[in-house]
């Protein structure tokens, strides 16, 4: 017999459901739901995960869970819109008038004591580091090799960044450098979650384009696009953008020749206190390592070691899922694009390896009385709350004719396999705010196979090459409002949301085919259902 989970999934994926009075789906619903409320061990016999994730949700009564089974269903009538459709982020949805600022206001329902946190966490996002020794003391501290001196000039106006292009920095996107395990040990590190992956020995984890007076950058990165042309169904061809990456100017040598180069766009930075208060059992409720409903959908965990406890946990954020907390995001961007050490990382030279010793004799800009690293916990906790706390804009035209058509094509072309509409959140949270909310991320948080043509061929914990996290689209038809450009997936190549649909391969593949062999009308209604995310 199947897991419950797997027949739960079953029914969650499902595009045509048993009617809700037919006496064969009530009784399937009550055995899964009645199985689901009586089990209470952390994990079943014979599952894939690790111990200590639950497969079930412990903070609801059996009651409860039917309410979210039910709630979370995806819908068969898209003739109207859902209820509270338009509030994606839940009750925290930001309803605010949608201009460039449109990503970085509050959630609208933490306290009043909370927005003057939340603006404090705001000024420390934007604040410029500066290179030691300075008369400022409190911002001191940047690099000595860097990418950016403030979280915001990464993340453009809490939205995401854009490619590099021949007349401009390459601010907002990133070189990755990693390698794969070589040796049995190496192997086991990996496979014990010790490591992601190994870093240039050189260079390090990421390619550092800028560095503090005295100190030569580590090169920079070249793109170049290739042209593919794509002849849709209906005889019309797209344009696609192919990139191949290198490093130019090289400042300490060559790279090693296992060294693999992974370009990362900044992702916008809404939603993500509700992404993190999701409960594992829902997100482990899709995964589908084995594939085993037949639909060529997979869907697989990121497990990986917490930062603070030690202790295996589901990875959540990140281009490949490959870390578990708000928190840690912050402190892994503080020590890698900026070079700043906090109690989570605590090198003061970020970056900087052994052989970079111009780097290692550079001073540091940590002040004893302010504590043994740079950006103390005060500090972070600031930022964190900020990064925890941005609201999700309100969806917008949601029963407009063209939107509500693009849904449902957006779900019968099975677009809806790996970008889950809803969840609801945990009902304990440390804040009341995130707390039992149905949100509406449209993505699994889970690691999909998209291609070769996607493929980076960076193994990071235990996503492949060519793994990628479904990245959540509410909020994506306002990346040109908020950004002034449309660049999408990890390295922004697709300059519109149909070259971004175009590039899916591997699992994506069936989505995108059906989506190529539809009409333009039909292509024209989904994007619209999009845009109005």
């Amino acid at each position: 017999m199947r897991r419950p989970l797997d027949l739960l999934r079953r029914l969650r994926r499902a595009n045509g459901p048993l009617p809700l009075k037919n006496p064969r789906y009530q009784a399937f619903r009550g055995f899964v739901l009645v199985i689901l409320a009586i089990i209470s061990a952390p994990s079943m016999a014979g599952s894939p995960e690790p111990v200590g994730l639950a497969t079930n949700r412990t903070d609801l009564t059996p009651k409860d869970q039917g309410r979210v089974l039910a709630v979370t269903r995806p819908t068969t009538d898209f003739s109207k819109p859902e209820s509270f459709e338009t509030m994606q982020g839940g009750a925290g949805t930001s309803r605010k008038d949608v201009n460039r600022d449109a990503f970085s206001q509050p959630s609208e329902n933490i306290t009043f004591e909370e927005q003057g946190t939340f603006k404090l966490g705001n000024a420390l996002f934007r604040k410029n580091w500066v290179s030691s020794p300075s008369s400022t003391q409190a911002s001191d501290g940047l690099g000595p090799l860097f990418n950016e001196r403030a979280c915001q000039n990464c993340h453009l106006k809490d939205g995401r960044g854009r490619p590099p292009t021949p007349d401009s920095r390459t601010t907002s996107m990133f070189l990755r450098l990693a390698r794969d395990a070589s040796t049995a040990e190496e192997k086991a590190e990996i496979a014990g979650h010790k490591v992601l992956n190994f870093p240039d020995p050189v260079y390090g984890t990421q390619l550092q384009e800028l560095a503090v007076p005295g100190l030569n950058g580590e090169g920079r990165m070249h793109v170049d696009y290739g042209d593919e042309k794509v002849t849709l169904g209906d005889g019309s061809t797209v344009s696609l953008r192919k990139p191949s990456y290198s490093v130019d100017g090289l400042g300490y040598g060559p790279l090693d020749p296992r060294t693999t180069l992974s370009p990362r766009l900044t992702p916008p930075m809404i939603g993500l206190g509700l992404i993190e208060q999701i409960v594992p059992a829902d997100i482990l409720a899709h995964a589908d390592p084995d594939d085993r409903d037949g639909d060529g959908i997979s869907g697989r965990l990121n497990i990986v070691r917490d930062g603070t406890s030690g202790e295996l946990t589901l990875g959540r954020f990140g281009w490949k899922a490959q870390t578990a907390s708000i928190r840690q995001q912050a402190a892994d961007a503080f020590a890698g694009d900026i070079g700043i050490s906090t109690t989570e990382e605590p090198n003061h030279w970020g970056d900087c390896t052994a052989a970079e010793k111009a780097c290692l004799a550079m001073p540091n800009g940590v002040q004893k009385r302010l504590g043994p690293v740079e950006a103390p916990p005060p500090v972070m906790d600031l930022v964190t709350f900020y990064s925890q706390n941005l609201a999700v804009p309100a969806r917008r035209d949601v029963a407009a004719p063209d939107v509500l058509a693009g849904k449902k094509l957006f779900y019968e072309m099975g677009c809806i396999a790996c970008h889950t509409p809803k969840f609801v959140t945990m009902r304990g949270t440390p804040n009341k705010a995130q707390a039992f909310q149905l949100i509406w991320p449209y993505s699994d948080f889970l690691l999909h196979d998209m291609g070769p043509g996607l493929a980076d061929g960076q193994v990071v914990g235990d996503a492949t090459g060519s793994e990628w996290r479904t990245p959540p689209l509410w909020g994506i038809g306002l990346t040109k409002t908020v950004n002034g450009n449309s660049f999408f997936l990890h390295d922004g190549r697709a300059r519109t949301l149909t070259e971004a649909i175009l590039w899916h391969g591997g699992e994506g593949q069936k989505a995108r085919d059906r989506f190529a062999a539809a009409d333009s009308a039909d292509r024209d209604a989904l994007i619209k259902f999009l845009e109005s995310l």
